[in-house]
């Protein structure tokens, strides 16, 4: 299975108001869909500049749009974000950015990538398997200690401590390296979970995460997105768990606020003022988008535009 639904599409290009003619930057290519409907609402003029960090979705974009000259996908992560406008963009104004975060289904459902622990394969989860340590790597180097801290800490798993324990007991009788190995262990831990959640969905989730730094990588992305975003730029952030949903909080409402010590000043200097405003409110997918795509349930979309070059509270 290769196809991917994208999640809040139409309510995405709301909040980045594009016009015929811009210049806008899909930071998560992923299959397409986001970038498709993008290109649908630009002229002749109007251009997309696409990033992925998965080779297999690069390969997919020359598939699905063969000689679109309006669009150039880059294999790229967030953190690559400035450097690839600067040597790509050639010299045009960005007028908005669309990040959206997480694994996509392609990557879920292939076994082979080993996101999934409903489905067997090697223990890998990286989002660009030419570089970097798989999770398999990790598990089998990491002390149990650094287990429990990511686990607790980016899978917000309260029996994070058994399973670090019982995977540590676990490879020390035989390597972990399938994913229904390490679910199993996982299960095995794991003595009660929410209705309709699968015990390793946490931990699969912490070591996804932190085998891709993706949280490191978002921080990174977004700093790059504010400074090459033109004034009146829209930056736009789709994100499906409550960390990633509380980094782009933080970063539009910071970047949204008049830094504090100058509060009730009443002159305040522009390094300090607002450089973003932000965009309505949050949004959810609707209950027809979810009933359609039931992996959408948990999306949050944010939109925030840019007013200023610099400002804002400091982190």
């Amino acid at each position: 299975m290769d196809e991917h639904v994208p999640v809040l599409v139409e309510e995405a290009l709301a909040g980045l108001a594009p016009v015929a003619d811009g210049l806008y930057v899909d930071a998560t290519f992923g299959r397409g869909g986001h970038t498709a409907r993008l290109l649908q609402a630009l002229g002749r003029e109007g251009r997309v500049l696409a990033l992925d960090r998965d080779p297999q979705a690069v390969a997919a974009a020359a598939v699905r749009f063969p000689g679109e000259v309006r669009l150039e996908v880059v294999h790229a992560p967030f953190a690559a974000l400035r450097q690839v406008v600067r040597e790509r963009a050639g010299g045009r104004p960005v007028r908005g950015i669309l990040f959206d975060l997480g694994v996509s289904s392609p990557q879920l459902d292939a076994p082979e990538r080993g996101f999934s622990f409903t489905r067997d394969g090697p223990l890998d989860m990286r989002m660009d398997p030419t570089t970097g340590e798989s999770a398999a790597a990790w598990i089998a180097r990491a002390s149990v200690e650094e287990m429990r801290s990511v686990i607790a800490t980016l899978g917000e798993e309260r029996f994070a401590r058994r399973v670090a324990e019982a995977i540590d007991a676990s490879r020390r009788e035989t390597p972990i390296t399938r994913t229904a190995q390490l679910a199993a262990i996982v299960e095995s831990a794991v003595r009660t979970r929410e209705p309709g959640k699968h015990p390793a969905t946490r931990s699969f989730q912490a070591l996804r995460l932190h085998v891709n730094d993706e949280l490191g990588q978002l921080r990174a992305g977004l700093d790059a997105a504010f400074e090459v975003l033109a004034l009146g730029g829209r930056l736009a952030a789709i994100s499906f768990h409550s960390l990633e949903d509380r980094i782009v909080k933080q970063f539009m409402r910071r970047k949204a606020s008049t830094d504090p010590v100058y509060a009730g000043l009443p002159r305040v200097p522009p390094h300090a003022q607002p450089a973003m405003r932000l965009v309505g409110r949050k949004l959810r997918p609707s209950a027809a988008e979810v009933a359609a795509n039931p992996r959408a349930r948990s999306a949050v979309l944010r939109v925030a535009e840019k007013i200023a070059e610099c400002g804002g509270a400091p982190a």
